[in-house]
This record gives C-alpha cells, structure tokens and sequence, in this order.
C-alpha cells in the first residue's frame, strides 16, 4: 500500500477515534413519538425559509425564486419579488420579520442575486414591504461580491438580536483557500448591520484598511442555521462541514471559526484537510456532527406543548432526512434524538406563535407537530 493513502486511512481513524463528544451523544430514536406529524401546506417543492406573519399567515420562500403567502389554507403568489440566481444551491433563501414588524411592515429576505458586472451570482440581502400580495419598497441592503459561476455555499439564513441588529451568514461559496480567513473579501462569514443596511460603528473591523466592515464572525464554511437564543440573547449557528465536522458555534464578535485552518471534518475524497481540530485564538464549536448530518435549519424550543422538550435545539438534516433534537446543560449537548426519520430532507424548522413546532420538508411541504395527548 502506497505510504500515502496509509497516511489517509490512519487520518481517518484517528478523526474518528478522537470524536468522543460524537460517540457520547450518539443519535437515538425514541420509542414513541410526542407527536403526529400532519401535513399543514403540502406541494412545496423546496421551501428553504418560512415567517408568521401577524395573523398566523405564512411566507414561505420557494428555492425557485417564488414566494409564497399561505392563509387559510390556500396559497397565493407574492409579486414583484427580485430575480434570483439559480444555480446549485443558490436561489431564494431565508425570510425573516423585523421585530417591530407591526410598526413598520419592513421583511427581510436572502438571495442569490446576479446583479453586479461579473458573470455569476452571489449572497444578497433585501428587504421589502408586503402590499396586496406584492413586494413593494424594495432594497437591497447588501450583496457579496465577487460574482461567481459555483454553484455551492450561498448560505444563508437572517436573525435579529435583542438590541435590533440584524445578523446574516454567507458561506465561502467554494473558495475555501481564499475566502474564509480574508476579512477583506466576502464569503465564509457572518455580517451585522442595523435594519436598514447601514454598518455599525462598533463592527469589529471598523478601521481595518480593506476590511469588509460589515462583518462580525469570519473562518465560516457554510452557515445555514442562524437563531437568537432566546434566554441569553446569543447568537448561534450551525453550518455545514466537508465529510464530517459540522458544527454548532456560538457567535461572538470578531471570533475567527477556524475553518478550513481547523475542522473535524476530511475531504470528501477521504484525504486530510489539516490535522488540527482546535487552534489557539480561534472558536471552538459547541457541538460537531461525525459523520456530517448536513444541518439546516435550526429553532430553540420555548413551548411547553412537547414534554420535555422546552430548551432543546432542533435541527434539520438534508443527509438523512430527519429532524434531529438536541438536548442542552448549559452550552452542552447531552442528548440527540432523531425525530421524523425518513421523512425527507428537513430544510427549515421555526416554533410558530400557537406555540407548535412547524418542519419544512423538500418535495412534501411544511408539516405542523401536533403533540400527543
């Protein structure tokens, strides 16, 4: 055997030998379920985000570029919404409502958008005002630059913070050697801005020549879960890793992430990506996923309608299809539970205002977890 791929094997059994947080907390599936799953809005084919509006309406973002306003059961289409790039894993992305959002109506979307001189597309920010099943005031607010043609690592999910900034990710659309660690370039991050796109003076790159100011985190791979903890007002996120090593991190200002300089994860291929899995002076994850699940959306349960459910994450996995709930100590996962296995790919999960769990899933729709009695 060739002394490199003996290299490559021992890589891989020591990664996986060394993921004793992974072995502790293996996923379970409980014996009985607290729930029956019914299908609330069927024939969604990639609904990647959803919101509640004030009446208990939704807003789901179809991957395609449509948007869709379900109310009372029937849905209609949303118009004047921008033209997305669609290509790979870009299209329309997340939604999210301004906390004040009964004052001034102001919505908030992410999306692959083409606009900008180079071919291709990248991570946008907008945001608009819903006026008879229409987008009206629209803004973009912010747009990564480079364009580029790849197709992989648009990100990108929306949450605000107690104090009102608005925090969205950006993966590093597949320039993992340029992207993530240069503070002077887009991708492989997580901005900040106030609501309506100005940067804040307090930004941790504000008067670092070069910087992009509006970023808050750097050293990201692909965030696609983005919640405020509602009892401590952090910000978290999950994101994807390459085969293995996805992460949950709670986000901190200015904190570097690691990636691809530290991971738990390898090469698709099998082949090493480095051999650190924690460097000093950057963050390590709260949690991380061997083998990959490929995380999606996330939510912090605060109901009590789920026995023994309230203060857990959960977490959609497009890999294996299921929804996956994590039970915290503190920081500390102790518990994973695998929830709907087989379902399909969970790409969005919120806690609606009636206090129920709301699961999107690709090629089926959006089921609401009604719990047993």
């Amino acid at each position: 055997m060739k002394k490199s791929i003996v290299l490559q094997l021992l890589f891989v059994v020591m990664l996986n030998s060394s993921c004793a947080q992974n072995i502790e907390n293996k996923v379970i599936t409980p014996n009985t379920s607290v729930f029956d799953a019914e299908l609330f809005v069927d024939q969604l084919q990639i609904p990647w985000g959803f919101a509640f509006l004030p009446d208990k309406s939704i807003l789901i973002t179809e991957k395609s570029g449509k948007l869709i306003h379900f109310k009372d059961g029937k849905k209609s289409m949303i118009g004047n919404v921008p033209d997305v790039y669609q290509r790979g894993q870009g299209g329309l992305l997340d939604i999210a409502l301004h906390p004040n959002y009964d004052k001034n109506g102001w919505i908030y979307i992410t999306l692959a958008s083409a606009s900008g001189d180079e071919k291709g597309g990248n991570t946008a920010l907008m945001r608009a005002k819903l006026s008879n099943d229409k987008l009206t005031d629209v803004e973009q607010l912010y747009k990564a630059v480079p364009n580029t043609t790849k197709g992989q690592h648009f990100g990108s999910r929306i949450a605000f913070d107690n104090e009102g900034y608005l925090y969205f990710s950006i993966g590093e659309r597949g320039d993992r050697d340029i992207n993530p660690q240069d503070i002077k370039r887009d991708g492989g991050k997580i901005y900040r801005l106030h609501d309506d796109g100005r940067i804040p003076a307090d930004n941790p790159f504000i008067g670092v020549d070069g910087a992009k100011t509006a970023i808050y985190s750097y050293g990201h791979r692909n965030p696609q879960g983005l919640i405020k903890h509602p009892v401590t007002g952090e910000i978290w996120d999950n994101e994807h890793g390459p085969r293995g090593g996805d992460e949950i991190n709670i986000i901190k200002k200015g904190a570097n992430y690691g990636w691809p300089l530290a991971t738990y994860g390898i090469n698709y291929s099998g082949t090493p990506i480095t051999d650190q899995k924690s460097i000093s002076g950057m963050e390590n994850p709260v949690h991380y996923w061997v083998p990959s699940i490929a995380p999606s959306g996330m939510a912090y349960v605060t109901s009590n309608k789920y026995k023994g459910w309230k203060g857990s994450l959960l977490v959609g996995s497009l890999a294996f299809q299921y929804l996956e709930r994590l039970e915290l100590n503190g920081n500390k996962v102790t518990l994973r539970e695998k929830l709907m296995p087989n379902l399909g790919r969970v790409r969005a999960v919120k806690e609606g205002p009636d206090g129920l769990i709301y699961v999107a899933v690709e090629g089926k729709g959006i089921y609401r977890l009604v719990p047993k009695k």
